[in-house]
């Protein structure tokens, strides 16, 4: 992991010598390990190194081409075997992460994005064309911001620089501050205006007086995977998810995987296990933390996760997490977004970092993704969709029936689920889950619908599966959740996600949803391939339930300090929320009565962040909102030209 920040004066000035003086303290904490900066012709780039694998420690960034093109990289290459093959001489076996890149953009120029596999994140300055290509990779683990205003363009992956040496206060995103009310903002957005995040799957390339944003790779939709056997399946699915934890264990020093008591991440951990013991992976050992809360009556994790400590034969980090710790800003380092909350030294986090220093960790494996995955909600609605779609009725008629008998619900109500996603929601209403909150201004609400109802669309009937659609659909959630997944110095870490491994995503969307999800065996493909590699107690644990008490526990544990904050709130203010509403709403809290708890604390959690970021005077209040309502980055009017397909030429 590493940690870019550029900024290039189009007019070819020099970049003041004081402006990046204080820059440099602000990204230094993200890269301690080694440091780099080229400047030339109006551009100063500045790189600061974090070192997870053993070739890192041999790179030197901003690394410059034959051609002279200059390019940054943070990022960690999957298919390095693959890429050395297919470039010939121009790399070696030795050759670093960004030798290879560099080679691959010499050899392919932007056609190179689509080959690169892996965790990624880069620039690249072509001082020949006096161009910036800004890029991600496909799912968008990693973050790059930039900005553009006027003769002045600056990137940085993390959000400090652009917002605290801008010279200026900001309009507050109102699209990005509804996505936060739903599920998350969409991916393109931060919650200033004129600073925009490069999305997921493409890059921008800017050039003087243009700006154009354009996706370089997709899932392809006619990608069929086939078998005649569920053991041929079995087999496949354990190929691809070895390989996908296999290609996170790369790393030079010990990893720390997150061990609960469902099934996503202990499968990570007993897998790792497998190919650490085989001799397979570069890592020399794999440690575990464990959270657990024992006063929530239904999230009773220890149990399990002790079943994996027992059959790898070693105890991990175990963190309570019991203790109601209040919300908020009061930080040792600027909090850039709302969920920077998660950024500060609170308990829970002191033993995070004292479990990794001890430890030596400096990679983390998240079981983030793999519910969605892999079939982890029990629901026979995609299926019967597709055969709808397909006008396969007969099969969708004996389908329904037996779903029917297996859920115990009434044909008709599953036959309404399956047909509703056809139609708008103006007509079918929204599911509950999905609903804005009731204290949300009846004007906010109505000019950011798609953001408040997480950026749901109706099916398409002609064209994709309808699996295809909501697989795809469900990916875009998951990348909403991870750009709003802050980086922070303490402790400094590089997160890892073997469920969103590219090539395990295509192939799990392109199998029959059959063998995913099958009437009373939910998550059927993952248990039926790795039977006798995770312990049977997880594999047979009935859906595990999530704690839904803490966060109205949180509230009435600080019920003065949050019945006072709703008397003068700065979201009222914006009109964004009715203060009375929410008033009302938090003294049901206080009397047993049901409310939505998590839009609730998400509301206080904005609330104190945007009190944060007025005390530090950096939002303009006296400019009106700027309105996003878009769905997807190709119709965002901050950008100059629509997303659009990489072209052949």
């Amino acid at each position: 992991m590493s940690v870019q920040f550029g900024r290039w004066n189009i007019d070819g000035k020099p970049v003041e010598r004081d402006y990046l003086e204080k820059v440099i303290p602000v990204i230094a904490p993200y890269g301690p390990d080694d440091g780099g900066s080229y400047t030339k012709d109006g551009i100063s780039i500045l790189y600061r190194a974090f070192h997870t694998t053993k070739e890192s420690r041999r790179e030197t960034q901003p690394h410059t081409t034959e051609s002279g093109a200059v390019i940054t990289w943070d990022g960690r290459l999957d298919n390095r075997a693959e890429l050395i093959g297919r470039l010939g001489d121009l790399v070696t076996a030795d050759s670093t992460d960004v030798e290879i890149v560099s080679a691959a953009y010499e050899h392919w120029w932007e056609d190179c994005l689509s080959t690169l596999v892996g965790d990624w994140a880069l620039s690249i300055w072509n001082p020949h064309t006096r161009s910036l290509i800004l890029a991600k990779d496909p799912i968008g683990t990693r973050h790059l911001y930039y900005s553009v205003e006027g003769d002045q363009i600056t990137w940085s992956s993390i959000l400090d620089p652009l917002v605290l040496f801008a010279g200026h206060s900001f309009a507050l995103n109102e699209e990005y501050i509804a996505g936060w009310f739903s599920l998350f903002p969409a991916a393109h957005l931060t919650p200033y205006v004129g600073i925009h995040s490069v999305p997921p799957s493409s890059f921008v390339r800017l050039r003087k007086g243009k700006h154009r944003v354009i996706k370089y790779w997709d899932f392809d939709p006619n990608k069929k995977i086939r078998y005649r056997t569920d053991a041929e399946y079995e087999e496949h699915f354990r190929s691809v998810f070895t390989e996908a934890v296999r290609r996170r264990l790369r790393s030079d020093s010990p990893v720390l995987a997150e061990l609960s008591g469902g099934m996503d991440s202990p499968s990570i951990v007993c897998m790792a296990d497998a190919i650490i013991s085989r001799g397979a992976a570069e890592t020399p050992r794999l440690d575990t933390i464990s959270y657990y809360d024992d006063s929530e009556p239904n999230w009773n994790e220890r149990p399990y996760f002790t079943k994996v400590e027992e059959m790898r034969g070693r105890i991990g980090t175990h963190i309570d997490l019991s203790k109601r710790e209040p919300l908020e800003f009061a930080l040792d380092h600027f909090a850039p977004t709302p969920a920077s909350s998660s950024d500060r030294l609170s308990e829970t986090s002191l033993q995070f970092l004292a479990c990794m220093t001890s430890q030596g960790n400096r990679v983390v494996l998240s079981g983030v993704g793999g519910d969605e995955v892999t079939g982890g909600v029990p629901t026979p609605t995609p299926e019967l969709e597709d055969l709808l779609a397909r006008g396969q009725l007969k099969a969708f008629a004996h389908q329904l029936k037996v779903w029917s008998l297996d859920k115990r619900k009434p044909w008709f109500h599953l036959f309404f689920e399956a047909v509703r996603g056809f139609f708008p929601a103006a007509i079918v209403g929204l599911p509950k889950g999905f609903r804005p909150a009731p204290w949300l201004t009846p004007n906010f609400v109505k000019r950011n619908r798609s953001a408040l109802h997480g950026y749901r669309t109706r099916l398409k009937l002609f064209g994709p599966l309808p699996t295809f659609q909501e697989n795809v659909s469900t990916l875009h959630a998951l990348q909403r959740q991870l750009e709003c997944n802050p980086l922070s110095p303490k402790p400094l870490h590089e997160k890892r996600y073997p469920y969103l491994d590219r090539s395990l995503l295509e192939f799990v969307y392109s199998v029959p949803r059959r063998q995913l999800v099958r009437p009373g065996q939910r998550r059927s493909l993952m248990r039926r391939a790795l039977f006798h590699i995770v312990p049977d107690e997880l594999l047979n644990r009935r859906r595990k339930a999530y704690a839904a008490r803490s966060p109205i526990a949180a509230i009435v544990a600080d019920w003065a300090r949050y019945a006072a904050m709703s008397q003068c709130m700065t979201s009222a203010s914006l009109g964004i929320l009715d203060a009375t509403a929410l008033t009302e709403a938090m003294q049901f809290v206080s009397r047993n009565k049901e409310v939505p708890g998590v839009a609730l604390m998400r509301t206080l959690s904005i609330e104190l962040w945007l009190r944060y970021i007025s005390d530090k005077e950096l939002l303009d209040r006296s400019t009106p909102f700027i309105v996003r309502n878009t769905s997807s980055i190709g119709t965002n009017r901050a950008l100059s030209e629509p997303l659009q397909k990489r072209s052949a030429s």
